[in-house]
């Protein structure tokens, strides 16, 4: 019986398209893909890059709209001057199909192993300089590349790319206040949850739930994903990461408020500090040194300022306030 289920293995498709349906309203215009793709197109003819294959979720979605959940697959994009590819996993059906901006997609099957570099094989030629995402691609991952691409030179592109996409155009400003929009009304959501005696995880929740069906209201469009709220409270407050527990909200607490309205992959972020029913002394006095901080920052952003020079300068403020050494991340952070 094993002999005969491997022979019929041996016979099923390693790649397939999978055309599904129709295809879904993109988050941003045709004009703004095509201006991303010529951009793209530019570098590559400046470098001399031949094909560019993308791994990353940011780079995956911030070229054909397309945010991938791997659960240990891999994903790709090919980009040539002639084309815009997308590979996807046979597991996820027709969906990245109909998501996805670009000429066409390819899937591949779990029936033979190695089938994405099979995939990826088909669409890239095996010659010239090939663009890769060194910061997203593992030791044995680019080995294999290599193994199925044997005549291709490998560059790294990641940092050249990230420096496009940190020029925002105007549908992304846009969509980032909608963002903005929505944290808003999570946070709200939050502190209207607040009370003595509640659970960090039922206070998270109110904000989360509010801002999903805001975003389902924006952008009736989206895929509706991986939006949420950190809250922590008193003790839990001491890292910026950590994570939400059954805690109970008592009064004098410390409160951090963290909301992170994800549309389309856009990560934007509410983060603020709040006290419940009071806060001491010692706590104001160290909540307006912050609030010092975070209006001179406002006043020394302006275009052509450097990130480096407006930290020092911060940092000046907190020095003369005895506070510099409790700083634990940089100031764009939050």
């Amino acid at each position: 019986m094993n002999i005969q289920a491997n022979m019929v293995k041996d016979t099923l498709p390693a790649l397939l398209t999978i055309e599904n349906g129709k295809k879904v309203q993109s988050t941003f215009s045709k004009q703004e893909y095509e201006n991303r793709h010529r951009k793209l197109r530019q570098m590559m003819a400046d470098q001399q890059v031949d094909s560019v294959l993308f791994s990353s979720m940011h780079n995956i979605n911030y070229y054909v709209d397309f945010l991938y959940c791997s659960f240990g697959r891999f994903f790709g994009v090919v980009v040539t001057d002639q084309k815009v590819v997308s590979i996807s996993a046979n597991i996820d059906g027709g969906q990245p199909w109909r998501r996805t901006v670009g000429d066409y997609n390819v899937v591949y099957t779990d029936w033979q192993r190695d089938n994405y570099f099979r995939a990826v094989a088909q669409e890239i030629p095996n010659k010239g300089r090939v663009g890769v995402e060194f910061d997203h691609l593992p030791i044995e991952r680019l080995n294999k590349l290599k193994a199925f691409l044997p005549n291709v030179e490998f560059v790294d592109i990641s940092a050249t790319c990230m420096k496009l996409r940190m020029v925002k155009s105007l549908e992304e400003i846009a969509h980032i206040k909608q963002g903005a929009a929505v944290c808003d009304i999570g946070g709200f959501a939050l502190t209207a949850a607040i009370k003595e005696g509640v659970h960090e995880h039922e206070v998270a929740l109110a904000s989360t739930q509010a801002m999903v069906r805001e975003i389902a209201k924006r952008f009736p469009h989206s895929e509706l994903m991986d939006t949420w709220t950190w809250f922590q409270s008193g003790i839990n407050t001491d890292g910026a990461h950590n994570p939400v527990t059954t805690r109970q909200v008592q009064k004098g607490d410390i409160l951090s408020l963290n909301c992170f309205s994800m549309i389309a992959g856009y990560y934007t972020a509410l983060e603020r500090t709040q006290f419940f029913d009071h806060c001491d002394d010692a706590s104001l006095k160290i909540w307006q040194a912050n609030v010092k901080v975070h209006e001179a920052g406002l006043k020394l952003i302006q275009p052509g300022a450097r990130c480096c020079d407006i930290a020092n300068e911060l940092n000046e403020i907190y020095l003369e306030e005895g506070l510099l050494q409790y700083r634990t991340f940089g100031y764009g952070h939050s």
